[in-house]
């Protein structure tokens, strides 16, 4: 899987020690992973506001003009799906951390172990339906949980993406499907499904639960099949 994790802490010392143990985290367990850093609250919130799609944030507590928990409550205003993991040498706010549903307290100086077990244990919440596709539509970010994605096709340069609402985006389908896990299934050039959504597959198409019919291009019977069932 592909992370996108953020360092805010206003030490120079501290976020380039963390950057290197999340770094040792990524080839230790396989993933890929972006980190960002920035040296305070106010600088993260302005990149923020252009880029919502971090998944995991560390955060310092004691900073400059806006504490980390100020700022955690900020972006729980429209975000409930980052991981936000306090880094702090104080244990005096862990209470307030319960308000934005921080998933731990790491103390410093931080340990390269108790980091890799949290960061095991974020993204293992991410690929509980907490993984977000973030798109652009209309000027704005629009934020999707993958979960809820039931399939996407496409038509000339745009594809529909069906979820609890339909959004019609602007990129082609292998564009899509970089952005999506292992729960969705490439149906010949026209479509991707999720996995969990099927209800019964015939050679002619695909049911969802939801009822909707996928047309299946001719010899694609087994591979859907195969899917469904590696993935259970």
């Amino acid at each position: 899987m592909d992370y996108k994790i953020a360092i805010c802490d206003d030490s120079d010392a501290d976020r380039q020690f963390i950057s290197g143990l999340v770094s040792s985290w990524g080839v230790h367990t396989g993933h890929s992973v972006q980190i960002s850093t920035f040296s305070s609250a106010e600088n993260f919130l302005f990149h923020y506001a252009e880029e919502k799609d971090y998944d995991i944030l560390f955060l310092d507590i004691e900073m400059g003009a806006m504490d980390g928990v100020t700022m955690a409550k900020k972006l729980r205003c429209d975000n409930d799906t980052v991981q936000i993991v306090f880094v702090t040498g104080y244990s005096d706010y862990i209470l307030e951390g319960y308000e934005v549903a921080a998933l731990h307290y790491l103390m410093k100086p931080v340990g390269k172990d108790k980091l890799f077990s949290v960061l095991d244990r974020a993204a293992y919440k991410l690929s509980k339906n907490e993984k977000v596709l973030n798109l652009k539509i209309g000027g704005e970010m629009v934020r999707i949980p993958i979960y809820q994605i039931r399939y996407a096709d496409v038509s000339g340069n745009y594809v529909t993406i069906h979820a609890s609402d339909n959004l019609t985006v602007k990129m082609t389908l292998n564009e899509l499907e970089r952005k999506l896990d292992d729960r969705f299934y490439r149906v010949g050039r026209s479509a991707v499904v999720n996995l969990t959504q099927i209800d019964r597959v015939t050679k002619a198409e695909i049911r969802l639960h939801d009822g909707t019919a996928i047309p299946l291009p001719q010899g694609a019977y087994e591979g859907v099949n195969r899917a469904i069932i590696n993935m259970r």
